[in-house]
């Protein structure tokens, strides 16, 4: 399923939405296969602070990425449980712990603009664009980005 449509005006993208310390951030809806409440998260020895551990969904092992940790950002302390969004790469299943899911969004991929310079760099080296919303800012996340900067150990786990 590709995430690009043709429309009358042109090509659109459609991301799903995510909140992480107060920053929206879209995935490409052709890379989501899941969004969860994870439960029962495994802690896996000596993983660095951005591996939350591993769970089981649905009988497959999955890494759960800690977003906030990821981008540098302090742990919520809002009280609220997260949220997982469950992506793959290579056939290896992830879940990013994210603060909260919104909605998924149809976007002209004209209005997409390239990382503006005062993007925060922990987001910049993460982001694939942005698109600018009614008075927000929505950081496209670069799946790729996310998980192929993991420390190997990390991604072997």
């Amino acid at each position: 399923m590709s995430s690009k449509i043709e429309t009358t005006e042109g090509a659109a993208s459609e991301f799903v939405t995510a909140v992480i310390g107060g920053q929206l951030f879209g995935l490409p809806i052709s890379r989501v296969q899941d969004v969860f409440m994870p439960e029962r998260v495994t802690r896996v020895p000596l993983s660095s602070a951005e591996i939350a551990g591993v769970l089981n969904l649905r009988g497959r092992i999955v890494t759960v990425i800690d977003m906030r940790a990821r981008l540098g950002l302090a742990r919520a302390d809002d009280g609220k449980p997260p949220m997982a969004v469950g992506v793959d790469l290579r056939g290896e299943s992830y879940g990013l712990l994210i603060d909260q899911i919104g909605e998924v969004l149809r976007l002209p991929e004209a209005s997409r603009e390239e990382n503006p310079v005062n993007l925060d760099p922990r987001m910049a080296k993460f982001a694939g664009g942005v698109h600018r919303l009614d008075g927000q800012l929505m950081v496209v996340l670069d799946v790729d980005r996310v998980l192929e900067i993991l420390p190997k150990a990390a991604i072997a786990a």
